[in-house]
């Protein structure tokens, strides 16, 4: 009889875990186009993909196909390595981020306690945080490759705007580190259990961090924004200045690897912001244990969802920046305003540990 030791059954967990997160990632990427396109159609009133199949269901699908099939175009002075290599990157990176991403709590079967996450590291945000700032790899590379100055310049500028908005977006999260001690994403989530109570009363107030980080969340969540080039911060889809940015002379599967990433990391920036400020998976749970191992993470997509539509209502709504207007933005607003916060939060928190 073949009998799996501790190591064997902790392999095989993470791999079907890891299996399961891909499958539901490359599914969450695909149906937030659609949604999107849905969405944007009816701020628009128009009625957005409705042909194939039930309400335009299946149009995912065939976009997947479409670039699958499509003829792919590599220009003839490009660096061929660099070029193949840039969207890869782009994805890879997009994708790694979401193993340290705790979506809830977990469950217990045979002895073994299995987390609803691919792998717990102390210093989870530090990894997700390092990760992403690898990606401006990606576009300053694929801008160079491809030999041609309007991906260069699209490049450029793309990486110059990643770079400036990471430091505020690193800034807003000091303060919830300061109050949380810890940059597991997994203890933060635990540190947000329960009530807040004030004046020894509790309060029917969740003990959420943004109730004492507002601030640090709005500098996050523009920060966020423009970090993964959304409107109104979408300089690299400028066609009338830049013909379509860094990804110019992409075409086919390389050039939806780009898309899918964008799409990926709006996932995870949004993940982040559920967990660093609204409690992550806390929220009403009762019933038996099966409900209560699913409600938590019912409630984690279900804030995941709301910040992601949110991001969909802005693209329906607000103009895109000027190129000046947007660096202005971040260099003399959000890193000042990320400062006072951190400032005010050192101030605060020395004073209640006094």
């Amino acid at each position: 009889m073949v009998t799996f030791s501790d190591t064997g059954w902790l392999l095989l967990i993470t791999l079907i875990k890891i299996a399961v997160v891909v499958f539901i990632m490359l599914t969450s990427i695909a149906y937030l186009t659609w949604l999107e396109r849905k969405v944007v159609a009816h701020i628009q009133s128009r009625w957005g993909p409705y042909l194939v199949g039930y309400s335009g269901l299946m149009q995912p699908l065939a976009d997947g196909l479409k670039f699958i099939l499509k003829e792919d175009i590599v220009p003839l002075e490009a660096d061929k390595v660099v070029y193949w290599l840039a969207p890869f990157l782009a994805m890879t990176l997009a994708f790694l981020s979401i193993a340290v991403i705790p979506f809830g709590e977990g469950f217990t079967i045979h002895g073994h306690n299995i987390l609803f996450q691919i792998t717990d590291l102390n210093v989870g945000l530090l990894f997700v945080f390092a990760v992403t700032s690898l990606g401006v790899y990606s576009i300053a590379l694929a801008g160079w490759s491809s030999n041609s100055k309007y991906p260069l310049m699209g490049g450029l500028r793309s990486s110059a705007q990643m770079i400036s908005y990471e430091l505020s977006l690193g800034l807003a999260v000091v303060g919830v580190l300061m109050i949380s001690g810890t940059l597991s994403l997994r203890s933060i989530v635990n540190g947000q259990s329960g009530f807040w109570h004030i004046a020894g009363v509790n309060t029917f107030l969740p003990h959420w961090n943004i109730f004492v980080q507002p601030v640090g969340f709005l500098v996050y969540f523009t920060a966020a924004i423009a970090d993964t080039n959304r409107v109104p911060f979408d300089l690299p889809e400028g066609e009338s200045e830049l013909v379509g940015g860094y990804h110019t002379e992409y075409s086919s599967m390389k050039f939806a690897m780009f898309f899918m990433s964008e799409y990926a990391n709006m996932i995870t920036v949004s993940c982040l912001a559920t967990i660093l400020f609204f409690g992550g998976w806390h929220g009403p749970v009762f019933g038996p244990y099966v409900l209560r191992v699913l409600l938590p993470v019912f409630w984690f997509c279900f804030k995941l969802f709301c910040f992601l539509f949110f991001y969909i209502w802005m693209r329906g709504t607000l103009p895109r920046f000027r190129y000046d207007q947007l660096m202005a933005f971040g260099w003399k607003f959000l890193l000042p305003l990320g400062l006072l916060n951190v400032l005010a939060t050192s101030f605060v928190v020395a004073w209640l540990n006094s």
